[in-house]
């Protein structure tokens, strides 16, 4: 079936609005830059990410923008608590968020614009809001006039009376109704002259919703293809964001409208003001990067993301280094990682290098003995409805699954008893299970403490290992099953085994010999 995809906007699945091959815009918001980035900040990078790769699969020309609010309310008083400047703390967590798409390896962003580089933007289309009758001066403050926007609501499907109801709006005597949401904010006293600019309303700073449909319409156009953002974003960022640049510029603000599900721990999202935060720094200590963008695909991207149960002790100390969603999906994607491993061990490739097919070519799809077509069916249908990564994540556990069954059943890790025509089969297989994990940003790779990188650490478990080697093969060279020696060799060897494991190094028998790694 052709591409569906569900718009906020309409309250349906429509069809992708654009034809392969032409050019598709798509806007994410970002983040206020105050502190660091939590797992909760990741969410919507590595679901819109996917987003862009598919259609790029699909033949689309997408260029993807997410912004950076770096003058806000929360910086002012964050850089203050820190005896620092605004800029500067902007800057570092900036460099901060950057570093953490890098380990979720989110690589479509073409543009990350900086509300503070678009200062004359936004005071050019507050005017132009002013002009047309849609916003109004008060005290040093514009506001726009929700009254003024026969549609406003439209986007929550709610009328004025009920979104100001329902929301948290700053409270002023200046508006001229309550619902109505500040386009310029004037100058404080006391408040620090580095996020201030002057206007032809006075000093002081642009709201936070202009910043979003300025930056937007400047970059990509009046009409955006996708506007994405989290589902806490509906309203009022983006039902204010609609309105403004609708008003502004008399053209469909965007054409698709896509909210991506929260990521919760008991109940609530994930949230600094909440105190459930997972920084990003602190998880990637103990499950990679990838495990993480695997865990954040695992479920349909307008879904909530159960993060399961943190147990703490009575000091309020987790009892784990992670909640157990996450370590839990760090376990069903080590079957990913062992994996890749094996296909370097059975082609002498790694999963990284294998050469994707193309339409013509030495490397052109060729026709394996396994139902591949099966395979790439069932996997761009779940994509097709509505981009169902957890559902193209099942097909593709399916078809690695079906390709470890190949390499057992063709006995691929015995150079004496390979079977040649299992062992082509097996990499065929692995080359589609490499063009699926593309799709889906997925490397297949595990993590990598520092103790791994380390040669001495790395030198010391060879030769625990070696010596476990050593006990085993002892072992095997008592023939009486029931021997007292031999009991106790093995014993020892499967302490060994344990002790190691404790200390997160997986140890792997094969046919070639024992292989270990860390995670």
């Amino acid at each position: 079936m052709p591409l569906q995809v569900y718009s906020t906007l309409t309250r349906k699945k429509e069809p992708f609005p654009k034809k392969r091959g032409e050019p598709v815009t798509m806007y994410v918001c970002g983040p206020t830059v105050y502190k660091p980035s939590h797992i909760g900040h990741m969410v919507g990078p590595v679901i819109f990410d996917t987003v862009k790769r598919y259609l790029a699969f699909l033949g689309f020309k997408v260029t993807w923008v997410v912004n950076i609010t770096d003058v806000d309310d929360k910086l002012i008083k964050r850089a203050a608590e820190l005896s620092t400047t605004v800029p500067a703390l902007a800057e570092k967590m900036t460099a901060d968020y950057h570093e953490c798409l890098k380990k979720l390896n989110v690589t479509g962003i073409d543009k990350f614009p900086k509300a503070t580089d678009h200062i004359d933007g936004m005071k050019g289309m507050i005017g132009t809001l002013i002009e047309k009758g849609h916003a109004y001066a008060a005290g040093g403050d514009v506001y726009f006039d929700v009254s003024k926007d026969p549609d406003y609501g439209k986007l929550c499907n709610r009328d004025p009376e009920q979104l100001e109801a329902g929301s948290r709006i700053e409270v002023s005597d200046k508006k001229r109704n309550p619902g109505d949401f500040a386009l310029w904010k004037g100058a404080k006293p006391g408040e620090p002259k580095d996020v201030t600019w002057e206007s032809p309303w006075g000093p002081g700073r642009p709201g936070w919703h202009i910043e979003c449909s300025v930056m937007a319409t400047k970059i990509l156009g009046a009409t955006i293809d996708i506007h994405g953002g989290g589902l806490d974003l509906q309203f009022p960022h983006h039902e204010n964001e609609l309105a403004q640049a609708e008003s502004a510029t008399g053209a469909e603000f965007a054409r698709i409208w896509m909210h991506n599900g929260l990521l919760k721990l008991k109940n609530e999202k994930m949230a600094g003001s909440v105190g459930n935060v997972v920084n990003v720094a602190d998880a990637v200590r103990h499950m990679s990067g990838d495990a993480i963008r695997f865990f954040l695909l695992s479920t349909h991207y307008r879904s909530p993301i159960d993060m399961g149960e943190w147990e703490r002790d009575e000091q309020g100390n987790p009892k784990k280094p992670l909640p157990d969603g996450m370590l839990s999906a760090k376990a069903a994607h080590d079957t990913f990682v062992r994996f890749a491993e094996r296909v370097k061990r059975v082609t002498g490739e790694t999963f990284a290098a294998l050469d994707l097919p193309t339409q013509s070519g030495s490397n052109a799809r060729p026709t394996a003995t396994m139902d591949q077509a099966s395979f790439i069916r069932r996997f761009q249908m779940h994509m097709d409805d509505d981009f169902n990564t957890g559902g193209a994540v099942g097909v593709l556990f399916e078809l690695v699954t079906a390709l470890n069954k190949i390499a057992d059943r063709g006995k691929l890790e015995d150079p004496a008893a390979a079977d040649e025509s299992a062992k082509a089969e097996f990499r065929e297989g692995a080359v589609l299970a490499k063009e699926f994990a593309d799709i889906l940003g997925l490397t297949f790779t595990g993590a990598a403490p520092a103790a791994a990188d380390d040669k001495l650490a790395g030198s010391l478990i060879q030769l625990i290992v070696d010596l476990r080697t050593t006990l085993r093969t002892e072992a095997k060279k008592i023939a009486a099953k029931d021997d007292p020696v031999k009991a106790m060799l093995y014993d020892q060897a499967t302490k060994v085994r344990q002790q190691l494991e404790s200390l997160g190094v997986t140890v792997e028998d094969r046919p070639t010999g024992t292989t270990w790694r860390m995670g």
